[in-house]
């Protein structure tokens, strides 16, 4: 009897909380969506609507992020295929939050973000989205290439309405791996890279500045003679005592 009041109690508490659980899911998804359409007028996606479609507008901003949005789709897939296998289902649904969170890393490098705004998309996705969403930042592509620009991972769809997120000079320099810090050997420069104009024929560099003269040393100081030491006081001639006065002749 216990067991059923217990069980009927718990039902009753879940019905209670469904709606209240309904309602927060859909807030979630309208602000995260708004959020979403900020970001994407600024990366210049054409339409809105985009953002309010379930799946697709997660997908733009995988490629946003310079990754294929055909492969989150098929970790999703995989998730939900294997989402009861305890083990395998739980690793391909966490390998589908990593894939976001390279692409946020590249959608923030894109707004001035460092990478160490990632810890807040990994805690709460939806204050990185909003604070990206209404800051004065601006899109820049002109951003080094990705590490896995040329590997499979690499977006190379094109869909209509959103721009390709390849730089129109091609990749700048990546500073870490440039001449100027020691770069390894084969380095070959990105796409779109201008060396500097060599110096015209018969060009003769400026002599250099002649060395200014060096201020004459003086002559060293002539040596003064020693000091000599002081003389010892001399003691005073010793007087003689004075004689005694002479005796008085007595009186009549």
């Amino acid at each position: 009897m216990y067991d059923d009041d217990y069980s009927v109690g718990l039902a009753l508490a879940w019905l209670a909380f469904l709606p209240v659980l309904l309602l927060l899911l859909v807030a979630g998804y309208v602000i995260g969506s708004w959020f979403l359409m900020k970001v994407f007028d600024k990366a210049g996606v054409q339409g809105r609507w985009r953002a309010w479609v379930p799946v697709y507008n997660t997908l733009i901003f995988v490629k946003l992020g310079d990754l294929s949005p055909w492969w989150l789709l098929a970790l999703w897939g995989g998730a939900f295929v294997l989402g009861w296998v305890p083990v395998l289902g739980s690793l391909i649904g966490l390998a589908a939050f990593l894939y976001t969170l390279a692409a946020a890393w590249r959608v923030g490098l894109k707004l001035q973000k460092e990478a160490v705004w990632l810890i807040l998309y990994f805690f709460l996705a939806i204050v990185w989205l909003g604070i990206n969403a209404f800051d004065r930042s601006r899109w820049n592509t002109a951003i080094p290439a990705a590490p896995w620009a040329n590997s499979f991972l690499a977006d190379k769809t094109v869909w209509s309405g959103v721009p390709s997120q390849v730089p129109a000079a091609g990749y700048p320099a990546n500073p870490a791996t440039s001449p100027a810090f020691g770069a390894p050997a084969g380095y070959q420069p990105p796409t779109g890279y201008t060396a500097p104009p060599a110096p015209p024929a018969g060009y003769t560099a400026p002599p250099a500045a002649p060395a200014s003269p060096a201020a004459p040393v003086p002559p060293p100081a002539a040596a003064q003679p020693p000091v000599p030491p002081p003389a010892a006081p001399q003691s005073p001639a010793a007087e003689p005592p004075a004689a005694p006065p002479a005796p008085e002749a007595p009186k009549p």
